[in-house]
């Protein structure tokens, strides 16, 4: 697959970015990632690409209930955070052949058509 998508797969950004790849011909992978745990790993390196604050889900329940100590978490904190509640990551997370790519869906067409030619 050249495009992954992690989400979960009742969340209508992650359904409208899924129906948008699919339309522009992307052959494309999706990974619920409530059924699929992330590895640290893959998780450390979207901190390292996006940065901790670009992934987080902040009108997420699970965010609020974190307090606000969050605000002076470290990149490893984080990374421990959204690995043990995926549902803090800001949702989709697109790999392009097996490479960070986007966080979030609110992207131009233009922005879209120079990342996926």
């Amino acid at each position: 697959m050249s495009v992954t998508v992690y989400g979960i797969p009742n969340c209508g950004t992650v359904k409208k970015a899924l129906a948008a790849l699919k339309q522009r011909g992307q052959d494309v992978e999706f990974v619920d990632f409530r059924q699929t745990p992330l590895s640290p790993t893959r998780v450390a390196r979207w901190v390292q690409f996006f940065g901790n604050r670009a992934m987080r889900n902040v009108s997420g329940g699970s965010y609020r209930a974190l307090g606000p100590e969050r605000e002076d978490w470290s990149d490893d904190q984080w990374i421990e955070a959204f690995v043990s509640d995926p549902m803090l990551l800001k949702r989709p997370i697109v790999e392009h052949h097996g490479a960070p790519l986007l966080v979030g869906w609110a992207h131009t067409e233009a922005e879209l058509d120079s990342r996926f030619t």
